[in-house]
């Protein structure tokens, strides 16, 4: 087992922000937040599964796990047959790594660097052919870890190397929130909608983890940002989303909030998702509360933006929504709303369709 010195904790990473010596690495110190994401079996067996999926690509290449923490993913990538695993932990958990490692005889192939991936000097190591990284935060990118994965592939990673994950993707969907509204209507008795009210709003102004029960989704999950972690730069994650969104309500329903969920991706075409679809993980979902409710209908169109803006703190981000008329929007085409122009459009392109299908049909009878 070799370990690189690491520098003094007060440093400057890729944003230009003393982060080193801040509470976020001192956070990830608190073996119960690890306890946490490794209970995660969704989240865990994901990544195990995609790695040793592809076993013949990590056979005897090198490897970097970027925010190690505890080493599990750095063990899977020796398992499946690493020759080098290069463990970046910028924590005081880079001290038990090589105990995780030796227990589970691979130390000879575990080299733990405690450091943040910015303060590595490239001539200490040698390229690699893998980066993986479990660096999701809620909604994604809050945490603003993927800026140390993007600078470890941009500095460290062989070029046409493979990145666990490699797509990420961020979805949204009005949804029902009743947890938030149905107890103050009747508290034993006691009708308290007033104090509903001041709670929603005081909810209104954060962005809430919770499980969402996929019964409370009222639309289709609307995709908001594609990420190609291949060749997505830090730039890009200082603003993402924004689009104007139109989304068709599947059923009738209290309009009460938005949540939002994200999907990882690995080369071997896995997914791991937090989606209320899928298995629970400990990420759950985010979601935004109204301060008011809005009833829709079934094929009813709600329209929204939602824009993720990084903060002063290069961790956090800034989420911005906004309600829009769908009414005055271009609706995608087709669309299966209730708007008469959208009826309409749509059963001239089934007619279309129809008409093209029985001209097929006979000129193969024809033949």
């Amino acid at each position: 087992m070799e370990n690189i010195s690491p520098k003094k904790r007060k440093t400057m990473n890729g944003n230009g922000t003393d982060s080193s010596s801040s509470a976020y690495f001192e956070a990830y110190e608190d073996l119960d937040v690890h306890r946490l994401m490794l209970d995660d079996k969704s989240r865990t067996l994901a990544y195990k599964n995609a790695i040793f999926n592809m076993k013949e690509h990590f056979a005897d290449k090198i490897v970097m796990d970027v925010g190690a923490g505890t080493g599990i993913l750095t063990i899977f990538c020796a398992q499946a047959g690493a020759k080098k695993v290069y463990a970046v932990e910028a924590s005081n958990l880079a001290n038990i790594i090589p105990q995780v490692a030796a227990e589970n005889n691979v130390v000879d192939k575990v080299q733990v660097i405690p450091k943040l991936a910015e303060d590595i000097n490239p001539c200490e190591i040698e390229k690699v052919d893998i980066i993986v990284s479990e660096w999701m935060g809620f909604y994604l990118i809050h945490e603003g870890m993927l800026d140390s994965v993007i600078f470890s592939r941009d500095n460290f990673l062989k070029e046409g190397g493979l990145m666990f994950p490699s797509v990420a993707k961020i979805y949204a969907a009005p949804c029902q929130f009743p947890c938030y509204n149905e107890l103050w209507n009747d508290v034993c008795g006691v009708s308290m909608k007033c104090v509903a009210e001041l709670y929603r709003n005081s909810k209104s102004l954060k962005v809430l983890p919770q499980l969402i029960p996929k019964e409370d989704i009222l639309a289709d999950e609307k995709l908001l940002v594609w990420l190609d972690l291949n060749t997505t730069t830090i730039e890009e994650l200082n603003r993402l989303g924004g689009q104007e969104s139109v989304m068709i309500c599947s059923k009738s329903g209290k309009y009460q909030g938005i949540g939002i969920w994200f999907d990882v991706e690995f080369p071997d075409g896995s997914i791991l998702s937090t989606s209320p679809q899928a298995d629970p993980t400990h990420w759950k979902q985010f979601v935004i509360v109204f301060p008011q409710t809005f009833e829709v209908e079934d094929k009813e169109p709600v329209a929204f933006t939602l824009e993720f803006c990084r903060s002063a703190d290069p961790r956090k981000y800034q989420i911005s929504f906004n309600m829009l008329d769908a009414l005055e929007l271009d609706h995608e085409i087709p669309c299966d709303c209730y708007m008469t122009k959208c009826i309409v459009t749509k059963a001239y392109i089934e007619s279309q369709k129809l008409t093209m299908d029985i001209d097929t049909g006979t000129e193969s009878m024809a033949c």
